[in-house]
């Protein structure tokens, strides 16, 4: 009789390992397939190289803070304190055809146009400018909390970076944020989002103290590609004093980009690049 339990619960015990061996199995399967799953959904983004289609000449002394085309026209923004102006490139001299300085307590950032109005950021002065760009009379002003840095639009809002990873989408009419967008690599927070660009759809940014301009989707924040400017320094006249990459214009007549940075001496007219 006693026999006879022995072995009995020598049998269960069996089929209780047995049991647990399997369910172990089974989790660490499960685990192996999710860190799978988790590792094929993020895929990193490509690292391109512009192809210079030509040369212009840029003037050297500008602090560039924002570059854009606007009614087939080039326009640019500039910087420093007692320095910060407006202005209009001639795109068969590359010479200022007009331009205005900004008020000596300001420091300009980012500017565009949109809707015929003007409007130009200021670094830590909380105060976006609103001007008539026909004359460059003010027309009015908002204020906002941060630091103002780039400016583009849509077409219909207008998209704002502010030194963070965070770009904040604003209401023309009176500068109100409508959204927000955190950029992100995969899991990596993308910060210093600087001078700003929309071109079909995406967000190009340069990022600041670098040479290198994100390619963002406008809709989740994600970077699609990098592109890498650190040959078009080497390049710029005006080296001595040439600092990072900063001004990407995009004129949508031609297809064509066209970078530039602070104090370089070139503006640099480019291909789109392919992944």
């Amino acid at each position: 009789m006693k026999w006879k339990l022995f072995y009995r619960y020598c049998i269960l015990f069996c089929c209780i390992i047995v049991i647990i061996g399997c369910n172990n199995d089974d989790n660490n399967n499960s685990r192996v397939k999710n860190t799978g799953n988790t590792a094929s959904a993020y895929i990193s983004p490509p690292i391109l190289s512009p192809k210079v289609l030509a040369e212009y000449p840029h003037d050297s002394l500008t602090y560039t803070q924002g570059l854009f085309f606007y009614g087939g026209s080039l326009y640019e923004s500039s910087g420093l304190y007692g320095q910060s102006f407006f202005g209009q490139i001639d795109t068969n001299s590359w010479k200022y055809s007009r331009r205005f300085p900004i008020e000596a307590q300001y420091f300009a950032e980012g500017s565009i146009i949109l809707n015929n109005k003007l409007y130009v950021l200021t670094y830590q002065e909380h105060t976006c400018f609103v001007y008539d760009p026909l004359t460059f009379k003010a027309l009015s002003s908002f204020g906002y909390e941060g630091e103002g840095w780039g400016l583009t639009t849509d077409g219909k809002r207008l998209i704002m970076s502010n030194g963070s990873n965070t770009i904040q989408f604003r209401n023309p009419e009176n500068f109100a944020i409508i959204s927000t967008l955190a950029v992100h690599d995969g899991e990596k927070s993308i910060d210093r989002i600087n001078e700003l660009e929309w071109v079909n759809g995406d967000i190009w940014a340069n990022i600041y103290q670098s040479d290198m301009i994100v390619i963002i989707d406008a809709k989740s924040g994600a970077v699609k590609s990098w592109v890498d400017c650190s040959e078009l320094r080497k390049k710029t006249k005006g080296k001595s004093q040439a600092e990072v990459l900063n001004g990407i214009a995009y004129n949508p007549t031609t297809k064509r980009l066209y970078l530039t940075g602070k104090y370089w001496g070139t503006i640099f007219s480019i291909e789109m690049p392919q992944p």
